[in-house]
């Protein structure tokens, strides 16, 4: 094949060389040497080797080209991967961190309200608080109470001793009344 006598030139110039050896034996003279200079095979023939030639550079060109795409596509795959993780592990540590401010905060004022409720109660007791004054201070709880948009009111059950209070309270503001 041309492909073949192309690349073999010395396997070619050794046989030919050989032959003729075989050939000139008679005449009682040897070939030493033997090198074919050139091969020139038919146009038509040259022409189909060249596009054979380059159809092999274009088909190994594509495959490069694939090859680098799928690799570009592959990396681009593996840093949209990388950043996704990434924001997520900052979303994680961001809400983490939310949740111990909100955390902080309500100990802050579950603390400022603890705070609030023992000064109010001691100042409670260090003012030695009668009934009389209980019964003002839920007259006006009652109050407020009645502002609003409610139609109904429940009073608990223990409200009848303290409105007893209240009817108490109102028979010293007439006895005051009249001294």
């Amino acid at each position: 094949e041309l492909d073949q006598t192309l690349t073999s030139r010395e396997m070619i110039n050794a046989e030919l060389r050989e032959v003729l050896d075989e050939a000139t034996d008679k005449w009682g003279s040897r070939v030493v040497r033997v090198e074919i200079q050139k091969i020139e095979p038919p146009q038509d023939i040259v022409d189909a080797m060249s596009k054979q030639m380059k159809a092999e550079r274009m088909k190994r060109a594509s495959i490069l080209e694939a090859e680098g795409y799928k690799q570009s596509e592959i990396k681009k795959s593996e840093g949209d991967k990388q950043a996704t993780i990434l924001e997520a592990e900052g979303n994680a540590e961001s809400i983490k961190k939310m949740a111990e401010a909100d955390k902080q905060a309500a100990i802050l004022r579950a603390e400022g309200e603890a705070a609030a409720i023992e000064k109010v109660y001691a100042a409670i007791h260090e003012g030695n608080p009668d009934d009389g004054l209980i019964a003002i201070k839920y007259l006006e709880s009652l109050e407020k109470i009645a502002d609003g948009k409610a139609s109904k009111v429940f009073l608990p059950l223990e409200s009848s001793g303290v409105l007893g209070s209240v009817a108490g309270i109102a028979e010293l503001f007439k006895d005051d009344k009249k001294e």
